[in-house]
């Protein structure tokens, strides 16, 4: 019998012991924040799928208004249920060393509770559900000065998107994309090398790199040096065999679209409903910091370095926009098969030749 390789129950307890409180509020603006949220949340499905034209099939991701200790339970639950391969292989792991990494991904974890705006995780029965974090979304819209209500639609547009691509179910099928998504991953961690020691040096890493960001070192856009420095070691790092780099591309590709898409829509409901985006977004990009599961796994990965692969993410979708309009782009979730590569986000006339979208 094998032992867990991260004790997850002590990583959550862990970041929630770290985790600082959100920004100072009333009760009474702590309700209307909320409120203001779950209504932005619903607003901006709407505007989603009026602007994509994609529909949602089956049940709706349930919207859940949270603070950040469980923002934490909730993505503690979600990692341990995307590393499951990696639990069920022969990994001979000792409780202390389990225990070791599972306070090295608490610390992580604590660092970004304080960061993440929004997140969606797919991966939640049955449909997924969305989370917005309170008092991050008031803090950032405090730092910015921005308008709070727009800035909570923007987010919401943001998160809601990522919903529509998820379950969204062509010719009235059932939804594929998380399926699809998750194999890959699952691929991934079963021919990596991984044992905890590992898993705990990444998340030391990735919380420092995290450290350096906050304090101004780092704008979140690229690295602070090479993998030869331990301290910044990443499972991106760990990809060696020819097998590995073609599932890190393709789940790359995937989730450069994936973002990609998201900040294109956002731009396409623009200013007719969220007067002040232009402003956000300028304020907002000059200390981005991706949120989500998305953001996370990305840290993970080494992700964060390949920043410029999600600006092309964005940049693919505005070229077929430009060629194939709506109807176009939205093939792309059609199926596996027409999910672009990472060389057809780069060159996106590859994809347009490939898959040959009609107006």
């Amino acid at each position: 019998m094998t032992s867990p390789t991260v004790d997850w129950p002590l990583a959550a307890t862990t970041a929630r012991r770290l985790t600082k409180p959100g920004p100072e509020v009333t009760a009474e603006e702590a309700t209307a924040a909320v409120a203001s949220l779950r209504d932005a949340a619903t607003r901006a499905r709407d505007h989603v799928t009026d602007v994509t034209g994609l529909r949602v099939a089956g049940d709706e991701a349930p919207v859940l208004i949270v603070d950040r200790p469980t923002w934490v339970d909730a993505t503690v639950g979600s990692f341990e249920e995307l590393l499951r391969p990696l639990t069920e292989r022969e990994v001979t792991t000792s409780r202390l060393t389990a225990r070791l990494t599972g306070i090295e991904v608490g610390v992580l974890l604590a660092y970004l509770s304080r960061r993440i705006l929004g997140q969606y995780d797919p991966y939640h029965e049955p449909a997924g559900r969305l989370l917005l974090i309170a008092p991050n979304i008031v803090q950032a819209e405090r730092d910015l000065h921005v308008h709070p209500g727009d800035f909570r639609l923007w987010v919401a547009l943001h998160e809601q998107t990522h919903v529509v691509q998820f379950t969204h179910a062509p010719g009235g099928e059932q939804p594929w994309l998380r399926t699809y998504l998750r194999e890959w991953i699952a691929q991934l961690v079963a021919v990596t090398d991984l044992d905890s020691d590992t898993l705990a040096l990444v998340a030391r890493g990735v919380a420092g790199r995290g450290r350096r960001t906050n304090t101004g070192t780092n704008t979140g856009g690229g690295t602070d040096g090479g993998p030869g420095n331990t301290a910044e070691v990443s499972l991106l790092d760990l990809v060696q065999t020819p097998e590995q780099r073609q599932l890190v591309d393709r789940i790359t590709g995937v989730m450069s679209l994936l973002e990609g898409h998201a900040d294109v829509i956002m731009d396409e409901v623009g200013p007719g409903v969220i007067p002040s985006v232009s402003t956000i977004r300028k304020r907002f990009n000059g200390r981005r910091q991706r949120g989500g599961l998305e953001g996370v796994a990305r840290r993970v990965l080494g992700m964060e370095a390949k920043m410029r692969q999600y600006r092309e993410g964005a940049s693919f979708c505005r070229a077929v926009l430009a060629r194939v309009g709506m109807p176009g782009l939205n093939r792309v979730f059609t199926s596996p098969e027409t999910l672009p590569t990472m060389a057809e986000i780069l060159d996106p006339a590859i994809w347009l030749e490939r898959v040959r979208p009609r107006r």
